[in-house]
């Protein structure tokens, strides 16, 4: 069995170095031609798929739409669940990361962005920003949605939404295709490849790159590879890996 997972490309707040979180951003034209070429490989590497999921974000399911576009794939159902948005970034959504470092020091923002449990600074009940005031939110569990997320808080809502749906549809067969974030990705990462606590602190994941794992039939990881040019994928990643430090 194969999955592809593809994070959003650039975003608006990505190009501004802003906590982003569940703050509902577009795609940047970058954002948009990673989206598209995402699409364009994976057409040229043969993929095909039945089913996609993505998130409530409009930079994912804008992403998903651009690459079905390169595939001819936009009649494909697509499932949408905020189970699969990012990591709720809480008080620090639209905080330029490098100008917390200049405020907190690189480390604090480091285990805001990369520790496994630790949350950042709540949104208060009263703020506008609370998912539970949010009209895109209102067929949730209200005592469901945060105002804030450790990486263990997104890994507890990503994986079980993952085992009770997406895994079935891949045991009956269905090609599958995800479109999300970095930190919902880093999720499943985590739980494919049966990580530790500190070895998930320093994964990233690349904007706008599928990411294709292979599973044998006990779901244990095969075979796992980025599609793409690999000096631009490392080269993403490590600039995803410098966003939190002083400029």
């Amino acid at each position: 069995m194969k999955l592809v997972l593809v994070r959003h490309g650039e975003s608006e707040w990505n190009k501004k170095n802003l906590f982003t979180g569940w703050t509902d951003v577009d795609l940047t034209d970058t954002g948009r031609q990673e989206a598209a070429n995402a699409g364009e490989l994976l057409r040229r590497e043969g993929f095909d798929f039945d089913l996609c999921y993505t998130s409530y974000l409009k930079r994912a399911i804008h992403t998903l739409n651009l690459a079905l576009e390169q595939l001819d794939r936009e009649w494909l159902t697509v499932m949408k669940s905020w189970k699969l948005n990012e990591r709720h970034y809480g008080a620090l959504q639209g905080l330029n990361k490098a100008e917390t470092s200049q405020k907190y020091g690189e480390e604090q923002v480091r285990v805001w962005r990369r520790s496994f449990d630790v949350r950042p600074p709540l949104l208060n009940e009263d703020d506008d920003r609370n998912p539970r005031r949010l009209e895109q939110y209102r067929a949730a569990p209200p005592q469901e949605l945060p105002l804030g997320e450790s990486l263990e808080d997104t890994i507890a809502r990503v994986v079980p939404y993952f085992e009770k749906t997406i895994r079935k549809e891949m045991q009956n067969g269905k090609r599958v295709l995800i479109a999300a974030h970095g930190n919902s990705l880093r999720a499943l990462v985590y739980h494919f490849e049966k990580l530790s606590k500190e070895e998930i602190t320093k994964v990233n994941i690349p904007t706008g790159v599928p990411l294709i794992y292979t599973f044998d039939e006990n779901w244990n990881v095969t075979e796992k590879k980025y599609l793409g040019d690999p000096n631009l994928i490392r080269a993403k990643i490590e600039s995803v890996a410098n966003q939190g430090k002083k400029q």
